[in-house]
């Protein structure tokens, strides 16, 4: 009987803790739906339009947000933690580095709002005749970004750990990273720059951020003279800063092979090389 009555128990505990993520995803939707209710009713003087499915919506979105969030706190960041914390008393560190590069690999390439950004880009691209205008020439485009992209944050990641590891200030790291940003972007074509600044805030999605935020708490706080809140945060500020460096990269080896350089007063700074002929 002791088996029933602790499944029991457990659906219980569960139950009372969704229902307070509920409430306070509901608490957190309040001032965007006050927002949008202000200029609905008081600038635009216009009423709802198709209430009832707004309200449907929404109910959805608090759902949705509530099993988020208690997913997070079950599942995601226990493996995380777990993970880091087994890596760390195997002492295995080329396992746990490799990891972490293909933790941040496998989030980053699959994200979608990665898919729907160097889609659009290759349609830019295509239009602006810096790449063909054939799907080929536009699939192989937007794939290059997008492995870039993943590629970044794999190695921010494995940037992130090894400073975990060897108890590095993260203000030094970030700050030579932007110094270098800075530069990159003076000899970056200008057609890549916007989309590598884009890059970095794509990367932070709903998966990323909870497993690599885990990962890194979890480590510090395995290894011995790390302070988790000091040390086991920052994965993500790597994870957002590698792909202005890498992107930009891409766009300067992409485009001075394919295209050809073009120095001149045209907003085009490449130009397709049988543009002449």
């Amino acid at each position: 009987m002791e088996e029933p009555i602790a499944f029991s128990s457990r659906i219980a505990k569960n139950f009372k803790v969704f229902a307070i993520h509920m409430v306070g995803s509901f608490r957190d939707l309040v001032p965007i739906i006050c927002v949008i209710a202000v200029f609905q009713l008081l600038v635009l003087r216009q009423p709802f339009p198709e209430l009832v499915d707004m309200i449907i919506g929404l109910v959805l979105v608090i759902l949705g947000l509530a099993f988020f969030v208690m997913g997070l706190e079950i599942g995601l960041f226990p493996i995380g933690e777990a993970m880091a914390e087994a890596f760390a008393r195997k002492g295995s560190l080329s396992w746990l580095l490799l990891f972490g590069f293909g933790l941040g690999f496998s989030t980053t390439i699959a994200e979608p709002a990665l898919i729907a950004v160097t889609k659009e880009a290759a349609v830019v691209a295509a239009k602006g005749k810096f790449i063909g205008a054939d799907p080929i020439s536009m699939r192989t485009y937007a794939m290059g970004l997008r492995i870039t992209v993943a590629l970044s944050v794999g190695v921010a990641i494995l940037v992130g750990l090894v400073r975990i590891l060897k108890g590095w200030p993260i203000q030094y790291l970030i700050i030579g990273g932007y110094i270098a940003v800075m530069i990159i972007t003076a000899f970056a074509p200008k057609e890549i720059v916007g989309i590598a600044y884009d890059s970095g805030g794509v990367t932070t999605s709903t998966v990323t951020v909870p497993l690599e935020t885990a990962l890194g708490v979890g480590l510090a706080a395995t290894i011995r003279g790390r302070n988790p809140l000091v040390d086991g945060f920052g994965l993500i500020a790597f994870a957002s800063l590698f792909p202005f460096i890498f992107v930009m990269l891409y766009g300067m080896v992409f485009f001075s092979l394919r295209l050809g350089y073009k120095d001149g007063s045209d907003h085009r700074i490449y130009e397709h090389p049988c543009a002449d002929g």
